[in-house]
């Protein structure tokens, strides 16, 4: 890679910017605001020039990316958003590498918007602007995840358990072979079978078209969509359980994830069970099973694609 030239753009284009990557807008002003404090205040820049450099650093290179802090070393607004004036300083070299690849304009729209969606996450479980995972984010502004219609697609290697569970299968994959983990983001719908197979059809294409040299044969996820225990509440025919249905478990996981269902649906994973809304038919699930003082799990399972 070239010379990594760090800046932030003027704040008459920044707003913008902030716009196409869907940041919400009650944060938009903030951001504005804090915009001098960022390029005055010479640790924060120290540590913004590092950490955008680390991130582009082997752009596009399946885990390859470097040591970032995502953390400032300042409370409050300029701690919680550092993060995201990362990936604005980025954001030239993400999308240098989309056009090098061929990447459809709206396919790298949509996949770099995953950074406003996990601000609104952040608002909605914690009442503050802010990102709650820089490091997730950090796989979108590195060229490793795609989303492609419902589903995001992660460029990604099978792990250890995964790959022995693919060979014992039959196919010639095993531990570090090539695979997409598959994802389902938030505040876009229900998971429908028809939008999963457009989905999955458009990830064939993408993939055999703009990473030719890399086969993709099976897909994976590491979900507590598929915890097992989830079909036993819902009917056969939901879309949850027909979304289960397309995998084959790989391994049984026995940690307690309570806190990725109950995050997923009621939007903080660290609510009390005992007053969890019962609303829906996924909603009573979640929550009567916790009240009945069972656990959920993750789940991890994975198909041919």
């Amino acid at each position: 890679m070239t010379r990594v030239v760090v800046e932030l753009p003027e704040a008459d284009d920044l707003g913008e910017i902030l716009l196409d990557l869907a940041v919400p807008h009650e944060d938009i002003n903030e951001l504005l605001a804090l915009r001098y404090r960022m390029t005055s205040d010479p640790g924060l820049r120290r540590q913004l020039d590092a950490d955008v450099r680390a991130l582009v650093r082997n752009m596009g290179q399946v885990d390859r990316a470097g040591k970032l802090s995502w953390m400032s070393g300042e409370s409050g607004a300029v701690g919680r958003y550092f993060p995201v004036y990362v990936f604005v300083a980025a954001l030239p070299y993400v999308r240098a590498y989309h056009r090098e690849r061929s990447v459809p304009d709206d396919v790298s729209r949509r996949t770099l918007a995953d950074l406003g969606r996990n601000m609104a996450v952040h608002r909605r479980r914690r009442g503050t602007g802010g990102l709650l995972i820089p490091g997730w984010i950090g796989l979108h502004f590195r060229g490793e995840i795609y989303q492609l219609g419902r589903l995001q697609f992660e460029r990604a290697r099978l792990g250890s358990r995964m790959g022995e569970a693919v060979r014992a299968a039959g196919l010639p994959l095993g531990p570090e072979d090539p695979c997409l983990n598959l994802h389902i983001p938030d505040f876009l719908g229900s998971l429908a079978p028809a939008a999963c197979e457009r989905s999955l059809a458009r990830a064939r294409e993408f993939f055999a078209r703009h990473f030719p040299e890399e086969r993709y044969r099976v897909a994976t996820c590491h979900s507590w969509l598929l915890d097992p225990q989830v079909a036993a509440y819902l009917p056969k025919d939901s879309n949850i359980v027909r979304f289960q249905n397309r995998f084959r478990t790989a391994y049984e996981e026995r940690q307690v994830r309570d806190g990725g269902p109950v995050g997923f649906v009621f939007g903080d994973p660290e609510l009390p069970a005992e007053g969890l809304p019962r609303r829906t038919t996924l909603e009573r699930a979640i929550g009567d099973h916790l009240r009945a003082g069972r656990h959920w799990y993750g789940g991890h399972g994975w198909f041919e694609i």
